[in-house]
């Protein structure tokens, strides 16, 4: 971490994630085009959850995030009893998330349809399905939980081996479930989750085995909550920017459900074939956290300065090439799906138009994810809640006014047009504030 070339070390510590996370993309495709050879509203169905499942997957990797800097830190400053206070914390607070969305999910996730549809296909598949991610999502949060714990440590090519694993156990059993055992949506619910416990169980024997730098001991265990709260301090700007997201999903899937269903069909898809391109610059980000943060510890900003430029250059590059391929292949990507006439007469422009932001979003997912390594998630929450609730949703809402439809997704590279202002000047101030006294 402080010794190593930073472009051998950056490329070392991300690929692995970077390959695991294009497989999760790959599965969350597979996944949805199962779906599509039911009906159109069984792909709404899986569509319209994805608000609840983005937000339970952003408070387990938005903690992760927390986790991942404070150890990443500690082991930089030697400080090896914090670091381990802050692995079983975090698992504490991982098992503590899946109570409550279990709850939530199994009481409310029949309302959460109905405010959004009135369509019996859509409500009825909807909730099964929601039901039975929730319900059953503690492998999901103990799984990203212990993955983090070993990407703090560099040993990333671990945590892609548990992320593959349970990918392929998802992939394999989608059609199964799906068609063999004519469960519908609800068997694309248990494919995902019988890989994310799984996965889980995997990642739990890969830390004990070779995670040698930390212990996870529970026994004995009391919550400290001055931990807790570095690690929130970090995580909870990182879930609430998620989440942030989900608020978003949900209002957009709401202005288009007012033109028509197949317009959130067309959403739905668009964020399933987006995951191809953000994935592997979320898992570089997994990467290039810790290297900050743990050349922040060791006081090396030459080093963090390096990471920093590397990581907006490979960003760049990869939305580059995902906004290449939106636009000459839009409408081979929604056949994919299964798309009928009128989804790709509204999809193709929608992708189009839609994937202009790519140009603009790696130098923005980058910038956030160095002001979270430096402490300074408060920041990156501001971008977060600037771009998605004070920007894209209002302009999507009165472009939708005008009446037509391929309007609203003019409303994403103006967002992330605003995004990009803010970041150049929200560096200025923590290059100041935090590496110039280092210097």
């Amino acid at each position: 971490m402080g010794v190593m070339p930073i472009n051998r070390l950056l490329v070392s510590m991300s690929v692995p994630v970077m390959l695991s996370m294009l497989v999760q993309a790959l599965y969350n495709i597979v996944d949805s085009v199962y779906v599509s050879r039911i009906s159109e509203n069984a792909l709404n169905a899986v569509g319209l959850a994805f608000p609840v499942q983005n937000l339970m997957i952003a408070v387990a990797t938005g903690t992760g995030v927390g986790i991942n800097a404070l150890l990443s830190k500690s082991l930089g400053q030697k400080n090896f009893e914090r670091a381990n206070q802050a692995a079983v914390n975090g698992v504490f607070l991982a098992v503590c998330s899946y109570i409550v969305f279990a709850l939530l999910g199994g009481l409310f996730s029949r309302q959460f349809f109905l405010i959004q549809t009135e369509v019996v296909e859509i409500v009825d598949g909807g909730t099964a399905y929601l039901q039975i991610c929730t319900i059953a999502s503690f492998g999901m949060f103990l799984q990203v939980t212990f993955e983090r714990l070993l990407q703090s440590t560099g040993k990333t090519i671990y945590s892609m081996g548990t992320q593959m694993v349970g990918a392929v156990i998802n992939i394999i059993f989608d059609p199964i479930f799906i068609f063999g055992l004519h469960m519908g949506v609800a068997g694309a619910a248990a494919a995902t989750v019988m890989g994310q416990i799984i996965a889980c169980i995997v990642s739990i024997i890969v830390n004990a085995a070779k995670n040698t730098e930390i212990s996870v001991k529970m026994r004995g265990f009391r919550p400290d909550g001055a931990i807790i709260k570095r690690i929130y301090a970090v995580g909870i700007p990182s879930i609430t920017m998620a989440a942030i997201g989900s608020v978003m999903t949900f209002g957009l899937n709401k202005i288009l459900i007012s033109f028509t269903t197949t317009a959130t069909a067309v959403f739905n898809v668009y964020f399933k074939l987006q995951s191809f391109v953000f994935m592997p610059i979320f898992g570089m980000n997994n990467g290039m956290v810790p290297i900050v943060a743990y050349n922040f510890g060791a006081k090396k900003p030459d080093r963090m300065l390096q990471t920093v430029k590397l990581g907006i250059l490979y960003a760049t590059s990869i939305m580059a090439i995902g906004f290449l391929v939106f636009q000459a292949l839009a409408g081979p990507l929604l056949r994919i799906f299964e798309a009928s006439e009128n989804m790709l007469a509204i999809g193709i422009p929608a992708l189009r138009i839609i994937s202009i932001a790519f140009l603009f979003a790696g130098f923005c997912i980058v910038s956030s994810s160095f002001f979270q390594a430096l402490g300074h998630g408060v920041l990156s929450l501001l971008i977060s809640l600037v771009r998605q609730l004070f920007v894209l949703l209002p302009a999507a809402w009165l472009l939708s006014l005008s009446g037509r439809l391929e309007l609203i997704w003019f409303a994403f590279p103006i967002a992330e047009i605003v995004s990009v202002a803010m970041c150049v000047a929200f560096l200025r101030y923590v290059y100041r504030r935090e590496i110039q006294p280092i210097l």
